[in-house]
């Protein structure tokens, strides 16, 4: 993906960066983001992920307010039925419209490209599993 900016962006804009294969959705409020080099190009984003903290989800729920969306993410631990017990959220990601927004393209961006290389994800569980499988779950229910 190129840094460049199209002929529409702004210096306004957020910026989307691609490192190790990720998208980055960089904020513009601050002035080292809004920084550009001699050619118009904005300048690198440093992301330091030492404090990082990484988990697995399976579960995601969005709510929200007028203001912002609340991005819940939590380990379902049933998934081929009603969950028998509540799911544990273990993080929560609170962001304004804007910046989700951003979200959405750049997480968009990157199920293209899987798709691209991997051929496309099919979201329905019993799309997925192939007919003996499923023959076979029938029968155990």
């Amino acid at each position: 993906m190129s840094n460049n900016p199209s002929e529409n962006e702004t210096a306004d804009e957020p910026q989307a960066v691609e490192e190790r294969g990720e998208s980055t959705v960089t904020e513009p409020s601050s002035p080292a983001a809004q920084q550009r080099s001699p050619q118009g190009q904005p300048g690198q984003v440093e992301v330091s992920d030492t404090k990082a903290v990484s988990s697995y989800a399976n579960f995601c729920r969005v709510t929200g307010t007028p203001e912002e969306l609340i991005v819940d993410f939590g380990l379902n631990k049933n998934m081929n039925a009603e969950p028998h017990e509540p799911i544990a959220i273990s993080q929560r990601l609170i962001v304004n419209f804007y910046t989700a927004k951003r979200l959405l393209a750049a997480l968009h961006m990157a199920v293209q490209r899987h798709e691209a290389a991997f051929g496309v994800l099919e979201t329905d569980v019993q799309k997925r599993i192939v007919p003996a499988a499923r023959a076979a779950l029938a029968g155990k229910t």
